[in-house]
């Protein structure tokens, strides 16, 4: 339930005019609810003035929005709405305007003395410093209207900047421009380092939001409204585009970066590996579908390949690597072994895993810290199997999140890993998706994910006696794509998982035959 310092708040937010003239007499504590309120409210005329008057050097919209004492709603977990955004960013940049014209305001003359005073002592009581917008959830591929997903929001942070830094130079000149007529000094060109707020945000960048997401990253040092990235999203980006915006990033901020669909391969990505030693604080580096193939190496390929590991070997926090779609067959370990800190997250999915590779990460230094792995797209039905096994049962106490979607997977091979796969008492997230496991298999599968304690979600094929006759054995995705499903066979099965559930009182746990994209990794606590 709400507290009544959130019912109040939602009274005092209800009348804009009467709110405006209250800010300034509320105490400073009640802003973060007044904040909240206004959020969930869509009150966006409050919104902005609450952040023009915000008290506090950081605003924080991952402690503000979050469940708390006052209210239960965890408003951090949801898409944020469009026009609260708009609200925030208008706010801010009220904020900042109204204290460079204070700060520029000529202050001789005794009939302004007092109010300049005043204007002093008022600031002294709001210095806003940092806007922190990283903990905002994306809104995927699912488009909403209402709310503004992750590339949109860049566009619009960057282009907050870029006018903001427009405004100030033309109002400086301005301001210039009458001292000089007056025989006062001209002001300096330099922006004052005390009227500069940061804005903290996970960035999203594609070719078409490139030239303007660099610009307002290349006028921070001089501009009022500053962007900083934490974690950095760059999709279909040359190499050149690529160094050019991690050459304006801030080693001190930078945490993580993903770098997808950009087709450079090991040689153009070995123009983009020695920056990665730059930023000391990143614990998370993707490189998912970046045509990585290792399995017929020309001498330059394999000195890209020796410049990576290079850069691998120089990153001492990283604890997070995706290497989607690369093909890395018989090099995981060279790339893997170097790393200082064990990996708590781990993607390689089709990766051409060989046994080598497997029983590498079965017994190498990571295992045992593994939250998350990913190893969908390698062969598990034959020589992987063992060393498959191995894994699991070193990563049993860490492993959360377990994907192993299109691996040929039979009922023999989940036979055999299903002993280990029962002692990971951490696992929330299994998925097997598009394997050719029979109805059978999937009860004994399910037989033990009920015995798995905190587990959430059982992602799961059709089973492969559920589609009509006469499809292939064993039977590839195409063919499983392709078939007709048997729709009375598939509810019988689906009533008899249903009552596996029921008796061991695990209604809790969700099984389901479609892709499943909201399950939340934050139990990782990566950061």
């Amino acid at each position: 339930m709400n507290s009544l310092v959130f019912f109040c708040a939602q009274k005092v937010i209800s009348d804009h005019a009467s709110t405006r003239k209250a800010l300034d007499y509320i105490p400073r504590e009640i802003y973060p609810v007044l904040f909240k309120a206004a959020f969930l409210d869509i009150r966006t005329l409050v919104l902005r003035d609450v952040v023009q008057r915000w008290p506090f050097s950081i605003l924080n919209f991952s402690t503000i929005l979050k469940r708390c004492k006052h209210c239960d709603r965890d408003v951090i977990r949801e898409k944020p709405n469009k026009q609260c955004l708009q609200a925030v960013i208008m706010g801010v940049k009220d904020y900042l305007m109204n204290e460079l014209r204070q700060n520029r305001t000529p202050t001789n003359r005794k009939s302004k003395a007092s109010t300049s005073q005043d204007n002093i002592k008022f600031r002294k009581h709001r210095m806003l410093r940092v806007v922190d917008l990283t903990g905002l959830q994306d809104d995927g591929d699912r488009q909403d209207a209402d709310t503004i997903g992750q590339w949109s929001r860049t566009v619009a942070l960057a282009k907050a900047c870029i006018d903001i830094s427009r405004t100030s130079k033309r109002d400086e000149y301005s301001t210039s421009k009458r001292r000089k007529g007056k025989g006062g000094a001209p002001l300096d060109g330099a922006c004052d380092s005390q009227m500069c707020v940061e804005i903290h945000a996970n960035l999203f960048i594609t070719s078409n939001s490139y030239a303007t997401v660099r610009d307002a990253l290349q006028i921070g040092k001089t501009s009022p409204l500053c962007l900083k990235c934490r974690d950095l999203r760059a999709e279909e980006l040359s190499a050149k585009k690529t160094v050019s915006i991690l050459e304006l990033l801030d080693p001190a901020v930078l945490k993580k970066i993903e770098l997808r669909y950009n087709n450079l391969g090991l040689c153009g990505l070995s123009a983009v590996f020695p920056y990665f030693p730059m930023f000391g604080n990143l614990i998370s580096l993707k490189l998912p579908y970046s045509n990585i193939d290792v399995r017929h190496m020309t001498p330059e390929m394999e000195e890209s390949f020796q410049s990576m590991v290079s850069a691998f070997s120089q990153m001492p926090n990283v604890k997070e690597l995706n290497f989607a779609s690369s093909r890395l067959s018989g090099r995981i370990r060279e790339l893997l072994s170097v790393l200082q800190k064990p990996l708590e997250s781990l993607e390689l999915a089709y990766c051409y895993l060989l046994p080598t590779d497997a029983t590498y990460l079965a017994n190498s230094h990571h295992a045992p810290f593994l939250r998350k792995l990913d190893l969908s797209g390698n062969n598990l039905s034959d020589v992987l199997l063992g060393p498959f096994c191995q894994i699991l049962q070193h990563s049993s106490t860490s492993l959360v999140y377990l994907d192993i979607m299109e691996c040929r997977v039979m009922d023999r091979q989940l036979t055999s890993f299903l002993p280990a796969l029962r002692h990971c008492s951490q696992l929330q997230y299994f998925s097997c998706f598009c394997n050719p496991i029979s109805s059978q298999g999937l009860k004994a599968l399910l037989h033990t994910a009920v015995q798995l304690p905190v587990l959430k979600i059982v992602v799961h094929p059709i089973p492969v006696d559920c589609y009509e006759e006469g499809l292939p054995w064993p039977p590839s995705t195409y063919d499983l794509i392709d078939y007709s499903i048997d729709q009375e066979k598939l509810s019988r099965v689906d009533s008899e998982l249903n009552e596996i559930r029921l008796k061991a009182v695990r209604t809790d746990i969700v099984t389901t035959v479609e892709l499943y994209n909201d399950f939340s990794l934050d139990m990782l606590q990566l950061y």
